[in-house]
């Protein structure tokens, strides 16, 4: 359970901890809050010759409002965002989501930005800001860009994100006025990952529901959105809910381990995906 040895770096700004990361190269990794690179650190899973610290790297903690856009600095805690007065108001399943991940120390410690660059399918974030639409604010040697959530996870713990560029601020849409949300977790013990998890955003219509946008947590190699359920709820009456959750595992990719097997997981997707929505409606 010892790191194998490497150099340690802290950066002061984005620009820094860029420039380190092109001079360390492939081998050189960020550190933010360490939950998630530690450990693998400690197995020797992961072994980087350089580490840059970022975690003071200055502008990077903000929580505020831009036009209808909720702007997150990737090193803010997942107890700053579970905390947050503006996300309780303008985007609660977020609040709500980070007030869940892991045990006190997690959240105190790990930053949202860290988890998304993580790509962990089993995370309660990523798949939130998959349902959300969020986009992602990437610095690196030519500068920023912008990557939406559907284009960011590519893999199993793989993301779009350069080994030369910072994962700097996520960006979120304010959702739209009178929806309902829910997020539905199954785990075995409260501090752990989700065997499956979903997240669910409704705008309501005079007729029923006129829009739904659900995300998968752990259905996959990467977070997923439940295309098929989102269809059949678009127009649909509320009375449909039930039968388009029965489609929830459509078009995904459950692995079998030692918490569940795949059969298993598809189940569990459609009963939370339709305590979900269901959850979500009682709040419009």
């Amino acid at each position: 359970m010892i790191p194998a040895a490497f150099e340690y770096r802290r950066a002061a700004s984005v620009d820094e901890a860029v420039a380190l990361l092109a001079e360390g190269g492939e081998d050189a990794k960020l550190l933010a809050g360490g939950h998630s690179l530690l450990p693998l650190m400690k197995l020797r899973l992961a072994r980087p010759s350089l580490l840059v610290d970022i975690d003071r790297a200055a502008g990077m903690r903000h929580i505020d409002e831009r036009d209808g856009t909720l702007a997150i600095g990737a090193l803010a805690r997942h107890q700053d965002l579970a905390t947050s007065d503006l996300l309780r108001a303008r985007c609660p399943l977020l609040a709500h989501a980070a007030s869940l991940v892991g045990d006190p120390q997690v959240r105190h410690r790990g930053t949202a930005g860290g988890s998304v660059a993580h790509a962990d399918p089993a995370s309660d974030l990523c798949a939130v800001l998959r349902c959300l639409d969020a986009r992602m604010v990437v610095q690196g040697p030519a500068g920023r860009r912008t990557v939406a959530a559907a284009d960011f996870f590519v893999g199993f713990l793989e993301s779009a994100l350069g080994a030369d560029e910072v994962l700097v601020e996520i960006l979120v849409p304010v959702p739209a006025a009178g929806h309902g949300w829910s997020y539905q977790k199954f785990t075995r013990r409260a501090i752990d990952w989700a065997i499956v998890g979903v997240a669910a955003v409704v705008e309501p219509s005079p007729e029923g529901i006129a829009r739904a946008a659900v995300g998968l947590v752990n259905m996959g190699p990467t977070p997923l959105r439940a295309a098929a359920v989102e269809a059949a709820l678009r127009g649909a009456p509320r009375t449909a809910v039930a039968a388009a959750a029965a489609s929830a595992p459509e078009g995904t990719e459950p692995a079998a381990d030692i918490h569940a097997d795949a059969e298993f997981r598809a189940q569990l997707a459609t009963v939370l995906t339709r305590r979900a929505l269901e959850e979500a409606l009682s709040r419009c």
